[in-house]
């Protein structure tokens, strides 16, 4: 380890992520494409959760400690002398109180998706980060595609998008708010903020969302049972380019948005972005209950 690397705190171990991005930045066996540098974990505190499995956590704190993470079951002890914290917590429903914990330690925080269960948590989040004078950041890896970032270059004055992605299962909450952000991020990254309203609807094979902008603008979010790949087409008057994202490099391009974000208080996008896409998704729950639009400015 470098004496300058940033020394990141991981809070979880009940995601896949914690493993991901724990290997891109240490792994001796990681590809070379897929390495970040300037970073690393130190420390690790897993606890239960109804996403994992006591077998699964000691599978991967064995891991972890292969590539000289020390794991723990003491929040105070993970964070001990940390440079920035990592909240890697697949069950979104505890990110709100995993995040007043961190509070009273003057780094700053990235929050992985999606940043709350519900849009009244993630504006409590969003409200703490802002008294407390706290850097917080939380996204979904898809929002970092180069793919998709590439077809954004490409049609820089869209007024329409699709986007597609998996509607996983979620083993607590609601599936739509913990797997739909991936593609809800997506459609963000085209568009902008500014969203107006959505409209949801459910079937057998998922959930489609139609997501009205100013100015006749209109994003398509679809969310498909078992079909695990992402994608989509961004439209403007005079251009339609598609693409397909590459899932084997996106933690990598994530990484380097939250090491920019570590180092400079600043990333590509903010909290006020976070909190529109759990708002659309929280809204898009409403949406398919009651069988109808549902406004942003509503509630």
């Amino acid at each position: 380890m470098h004496h300058q690397d940033i020394k990141i705190a991981m809070i979880g171990l009940d995601t896949s992520h914690s493993v991901e991005f724990t290997r891109r930045l240490q792994a001796p066996a990681c590809p070379e494409n897929q390495r970040v540098t300037g970073m690393r974990v130190t420390h690790c505190c897993r606890f239960m959760t109804p996403f994992t499995t006591e077998a699964v956590l000691d599978e991967r704190s064995s891991l972890l400690a292969s590539w000289g993470v020390r794991v723990t079951d003491r929040f105070d002890e993970a964070i001990a002398g940390c440079d920035a914290i990592m909240l890697e917590i697949n069950d979104p429903s505890l990110h709100l109180d995993y995040f007043r914990k961190c509070l009273d330690i003057d780094v700053p925080v990235f929050i992985d998706k999606p940043l709350a269960d519900c849009y009244e948590n993630g504006r409590e989040i969003a409200g703490l980060a802002s008294k407390h004078g706290k850097k917080v950041l939380s996204a979904s890896a898809l929002r970092c595609s180069g793919n998709l970032i590439e077809a954004c270059s490409q049609v820089t004055d869209a007024t329409h998008a699709y986007c597609y992605g998996p509607l996983g299962k979620a083993l607590a909450g609601n599936s739509l708010i913990w797997y739909g952000v991936h593609s809800f991020e997506m459609l963000q990254r085209i568009m902008g903020k500014g969203a107006l309203s959505v409209d949801a609807r459910q079937d057998e094979s998922g959930i489609v969302i139609v997501v009205q902008y100013p100015d006749n603008r209109r994003g398509i979010v679809e969310l498909t049972h078992g079909l695990y790949l992402y994608g989509g087409t961004v439209k403007s008057s005079d251009a339609a380019v598609s693409f397909q994202v590459d899932t084997r490099l996106f933690y990598t391009e994530l990484l380097q948005e939250i090491k920019q974000f570590f180092l400079k208080g600043k990333a590509s996008w903010d909290l006020d972005d976070a909190l529109e896409i759990i708002k659309m998704m929280d809204y898009s729950v409403a949406s398919y209950e009651k069988n109808e639009a549902v406004r942003l400015d509503d509630w």
